[in-house]
């Protein structure tokens, strides 16, 4: 029986929300499956078939300690170079030279910071700012002004700034999960009142929608771009959307630890089971 799993951290020792219909639906394919801590020193992660990294959701405040582990593991899905690449929201960048409709992003350091934030308010107007290597919207600030209150609170950098992207206060955010290349499901997130973060931690509430042609396509041109890039195949991901100027472009990747949403569209969990199985098969990992 292959033995999977499945990468989580330590508030979190069960797993992500609706976690268990992930390991039931792998238990249904004949694969033994559970939940583990990445930083658990007990745990031997080169003894299982395959690893896959679920909620590792404080990988942002030790990345580089995630990334040194994540390189450790023999059998990883997605890879720990994809991950690296992907820690830092410099990608977005990446992305959009490539030719993929991306929210602007521009780079800014505590050298460049109040010039930056000074050029993205003549450019945008409002704009926020988060850092490059972040995660559930910690760090994320809107601005008005440099000398904004709310910059007081700024997290550590380096940092990107971007325009305020009005819509996510109305029709929220739009996420595509694509498995193998291929979008599979949406989900639509919209914040609470008053708030950009569209994350429940927030008041944001999420509900499944029917998989949109238009934001499928956009979703599986991000994930082969990326892989252009890389020069290697992306089991899954995460491409989070807003509609803007006209448009709908791309606001995140996520490529490490995306949240499934398994409580909101549990058909994910057979999904992402049919993934793990058939990389099991092909031994890819």
């Amino acid at each position: 029986m292959p033995r999977i799993l499945l990468a989580t951290f330590q508030l979190m020792p069960e797993g992500e929300p609706g976690g268990e219909a992930l390991v039931a639906a792998l238990a249904r394919r004949g694969v033994d499956a559970s939940f583990a801590r990445w930083d658990d020193p007990s745990v031997d992660w080169a003894a299982a078939d395959l690893v896959a990294v679920r909620s590792t959701w404080d990988y942002h405040r030790r990345v580089e300690e995630f990334l040194a582990w994540a390189r450790s593991v023999p059998r990883l899905l997605n890879g720990a170079e994809v991950m690296a690449w992907n820690a830092d929201k410099a990608y977005l960048r990446e992305l959009a030279a490539a030719g993929l409709p991306v929210v602007p992003t521009e780079l800014v350091d505590d050298r460049t910071l109040v010039a930056g934030l000074a050029e993205a308010l003549g450019r945008w107007g409002t704009a926020l700012v988060k850092p490059r290597t972040g995660a559930g919207g910690v760090g994320v600030c809107v601005f008005s002004s440099p000398a904004d209150e709310r910059l007081e609170g700024l997290v550590a950098g380096p940092w990107v700034v971007q325009p305020l992207v009005e819509s996510v206060r109305t029709t929220g955010e739009t996420s595509v999960f694509v498995f193998g290349g291929r979008a599979a499901s949406q989900v639509q997130k919209v914040p609470s009142n008053g708030e950009v973060r569209v994350h429940e931690l927030y008041g944001g509430s999420s509900r499944p929608v029917v998989l949109a042609p238009e934001h499928a396509a956009l979703a599986e041109s991000a994930v082969s771009t990326a892989e252009r890039l890389h020069g290697a195949a992306i089991d899954y991901a995460r491409v989070d959307m807003l509609a803007y100027d006209g448009g709908v472009v791309v606001s995140e990747l996520e490529l490490i630890e995306p949240g499934l949403y398994l409580d909101v569209d549990p058909s994910n969990a057979d999904r992402f089971a049919d993934l793990c199985l058939l990389a099991l098969t092909q031994g890819e990992c």
